[in-house]
């Protein structure tokens, strides 16, 4: 291998991968037998399994952590009343800039998976799988990672791109039966951090049962960013629904970076995400109507035409 991969096409050693699996003849997948079999009932076939990552450097932005600033304002007067607001992603808050970043990592391991399934000769991929972690042994650093099975489609017309999805064999069947196909594996993400305002500190310190309000907005605001996130990509390749495949909720505590002197200040940070998959559907190419057979009414035509069919038959 000369040079450095420069990102661009496929890893050197997922083309050499690649190339092996295309001389072997054979495929590999993580399919069940049940899966297979609903796969080939639908005109499909799995060509072999695929996957993409991408590792990428979350920096600092700002003081701190600068991606979550709660953006209030009443921090100068230790008894405001003024409600804080959610600072949303999707509204444009700071965080908006680590979820831009993070998105684009989901996109690059979703296209060199695509790559791959492109590759093996493949329409597709069903029963992909996408997490994201920490990159082992090195801060601020997260992977994208997602695998599935690349299946191809009986007969000589090709999609132009290939479609992913994180329905299993069964499911695609299912879906497609209905009249529907699978676009694209979306990943839907959203960040809101709220100030813990001095409202939400007397309501935590309640002696009755009480709501903290501040907090019930704060996580339903960010669920609700989160749908209009993977809702905004959906119609990005002509889908026209998603099938929701998990939802996760993280919240945690940050120190203020607002705070200064010994009135320490505490925010709250929600982290919400969706993984779906975008559908469209289709309908099925009509056989032509069967011309009628007309039949003479006279009588004498009607005996000429029965005296020539029984000599066809003969």
């Amino acid at each position: 291998m000369n040079g450095e991969w420069t990102g661009a096409g496929l890893p050197p050693a997922a083309a050499a991968r690649i190339a092996e699996v295309r001389s072997s003849g054979t495929w590999s997948s993580a399919l069940s037998t049940g899966a297979f079999a609903a796969l080939r009932a639908v005109g499909f076939e799995p060509v072999g399994q695929v996957m993409g990552s991408a590792v990428y450097h979350v920096g600092r932005s700002g003081r701190y952590w600068g991606y979550h600033d709660c953006l209030y304002r009443g921090l100068q007067y230790a008894f405001s009343g003024a409600p804080a607001p959610v600072a949303l992603s999707g509204g444009g808050a700071p965080s908006a800039r680590l979820v831009e970043v993070l998105d684009r990592a989901r996109r690059s391991a979703l296209d060199r998976m695509a790559a791959e399934c492109s590759a093996l000769g493949g329409d597709g991929v069903v029963a992909a799988q996408l997490t994201v972690a920490p990159f082992a042994a090195q801060p601020n650093c997260l992977e994208f990672k997602v695998i599935g099975t690349a299946v191809r489609a009986a007969g000589t017309v090709r999609a132009p791109q290939p479609f992913t999805c994180h329905l299993d064999g069964q499911g695609f069947a299912k879906l497609v039966t209905a009249g529907w196909v699978p676009v694209e594996l979306l990943y839907g993400m959203s960040i809101g951090v709220r100030h813990d305002d001095y409202t939400t500190r007397a309501q935590t310190r309640s002696w009755s049962n009480t709501e903290v309000s501040g907090w019930s907005e704060l996580v339903q605001a960010v669920r609700s960013d989160a749908r209009a996130h993977l809702r905004a990509q959906s119609g990005r390749r002509g889908g026209d629904g998603v099938i929701l495949a998990a939802g996760r909720l993280r919240v945690w505590g940050e120190s203020c970076t607002r705070g200064s002197g010994n009135n320490e200040q505490h925010d709250h940070v929600a982290e919400a995400t969706l993984v779906g998959t975008t559908v469209a559907r289709f309908t099925a190419r009509e056989e032509p109507p069967r011309t009628l057979t007309v039949m003479p009414l006279d009588p004498e035509r009607r005996r000429r035409s029965m005296r020539r069919t029984a000599t066809d038959i003969r």
